[in-house]
């Protein structure tokens, strides 16, 4: 194979490898892109994007400007081959101060004992550490920087990783937490959460 037909080789194996190392959408992707239909406003970061779906449906369904970010490059390059602005980013590290008026977030949070972590992009993208909060926490830390007065960030939370936790740590970031969307799953039950500053 030359010219074209090698390009559409390499990108039809690249596209295959992508799907491998990027999460897709799932039940909780459904239910965070639920919440923020309902709830987004003005301009939007989706933090943890993966493949750029949730982020997607954002723009096409509310008309809003959509950004997605991700630790793993594979999932920057699929989100923006989605039609959404890709960014390759730890959490919220490279934006600006009240940058987006709603944060959206889908952690990793299935709680991982470290002797079974395994190391590539899929773990960075299930794997919350021992308590399931290891990405929460930073998150809250900060995601009150990067939010515009009047903002709103949508957090997606599993019964796995400590409910009564989560709401702690979101009050102590100076957060009022409200459930808006929730599902009850044989094993663990998916809450979104809208946090507004108290």
């Amino acid at each position: 194979m030359t010219g074209d037909g090698e390009r559409d080789a390499d990108l039809a194996a690249r596209r295959g490898l992508d799907d491998a190392v990027v999460y897709q959408p799932a039940e909780d992707s459904g239910l965070l892109a639920e919440a923020a239909v309902a709830e987004a406003h003005g301009r939007v970061l989706e933090v943890g994007t993966g493949s750029g779906w949730v982020a997607r449906r954002i723009a096409e369904e509310r008309s809003l400007d959509a950004v997605g970010s991700d630790l793993n490059p594979h999932a920057a390059r699929q989100a923006r081959e989605r039609g959404v602005e890709g960014v390759v980013a730890d959490l919220l590290s490279p934006f600006r101060a009240e940058a987006f008026d709603t944060v959206c977030f889908n952690p990793p949070y299935l709680p991982t004992d470290p002797d079974n972590e395994w190391d590539d992009w899929m773990e960075h993208a299930l794997s919350g550490g021992e308590s399931g909060r290891a990405l929460i926490e930073p998150f809250l830390d900060d995601v009150g920087r990067v939010l515009a007065p009047g903002g709103v960030v949508l957090l997606l939370i599993s019964s796995l990783t400590g409910y009564d936790e989560v709401l702690a740590l979101a009050e102590d970031a100076g957060f009022s937490p409200e459930p808006v969307v929730e599902e009850s799953f044989p094993f663990e039950t998916l809450t979104v959460l809208a946090l507004r500053r108290a």
